[in-house]
């Protein structure tokens, strides 16, 4: 198997501290830049898997970064630069407590709820007799709150939203704004590609009082696509669609009886399982962006990044 990296522990001059995500480790530098280090880690219902993907933190990165740049003119965003395939460094903003979940078509966990009999999602009425993978009449919002890590995002209607606080009402139309017209251009370059933008989540913060997008965009840890050829047919047959996303893990996790509750153990991830999950996001990289994926190969992964990211912060 080839190399994934799991853990960063990097030192960087300025470095006030060190955020560890699911997936993302996040370098505070002097309060003022964030060193975005996109590891290949994957998680599946909260929970960190035991296995890296080799280069999956470089698709994610390099998706996130494409996607930012195409989208600076609906809204501004973090990102400074990328100065390792594995790496963004951009401009550290407080973010908001919310996130902005843009769904298109009633799949995934919002199938789940509706088949269980929920019919609003957030405060929005679904209505009666929808199937699974049917498209919404126009795109929802269906936020969450942001969890603590090791807990679960908890859906949350805009009116709580603004209720408790979280986001102010003025505040919360920009948001809004921003993630319905960031989803149409989403879908408009999916589309290009024959891929079909299914749902995704955007996170937003402020750094001087301006709002920025922040973190990844579009990538398939945020986003779920489905192919566009074959997706009417199968949809009136009742099939299951084909898509990139992080869903196909979802799945397996399931059929292998976990589902992130206690008790329940992490099934064993073969070299054949990670190497799948390994292709399936190269797949995506190069179905989304229309280009080979190059892998960026180095004996010593950490040694690169840590070298490039040093030189970066030196232009600063």
């Amino acid at each position: 198997m080839e190399k994934a990296l799991t853990k960063t522990n990097f030192h960087f001059d300025g470095q006030t501290s060190l955020y560890e995500g699911k997936v993302r480790d996040v370098y505070n530098i002097k309060n003022e830049y964030l060193v975005m280090v996109v590891s290949d880690r994957i998680s599946a219902f909260d929970v960190v898997l035991p296995k890296g993907i080799p280069y999956k933190g470089q698709v994610l990165n390099q998706i996130a970064s494409k996607f930012l740049d195409a989208t600076l003119d609906i809204c501004p965003n973090w990102k400074i630069a990328c100065p390792d395939p594995m790496v963004t460094v951009g401009h550290r903003c407080e973010p908001f407590a919310v996130e902005m979940i843009v769904r298109a078509y009633l799949t995934g966990s919002s199938w789940r709820d509706y088949k269980a009999g929920a019919r609003e999602i957030c405060g929005v009425p679904i209505p009666d007799g929808m199937r699974e993978h049917q498209r919404f009449e126009k795109p929802i919002i269906t936020p969450t709150t942001k969890a603590e890590q090791g807990e679960h995002d908890a859906n949350i209607s805009k009116e709580e939203i603004i209720k408790k606080g979280l986001v102010s009402k003025e505040d919360y139309e920009i948001l809004e704004k921003y993630a319905l017209e960031l989803f149409a251009r989403g879908t408009e370059m999916a589309a290009k590609q024959g891929l079909i933008l299914v749902d995704t989540k955007y996170e937003f913060g402020k750094k001087d009082g301006k709002i920025y997008l922040i973190d990844e965009i579009h990538t398939p840890d945020s986003s779920r696509y489905f192919y566009a050829d074959g997706y009417q047919e199968r949809f009136e047959k009742g099939e299951p669609q084909r898509q990139l996303s992080k869903e196909f893990v979802r799945e397996w996790l399931m059929e292998n009886g976990f589902q992130g509750k206690a008790g329940q153990q992490v099934p064993e991830m073969t070299d054949e399982f990670v190497q799948s999950v390994s292709d399936r996001y190269i797949e995506l990289y190069e179905k989304i962006t229309g280009e080979k994926f190059v892998k960026e190969t180095s004996s010593d992964i950490m040694e690169r990044i840590e070298g490039n990211v040093k030189n970066m912060l030196a232009r600063l």
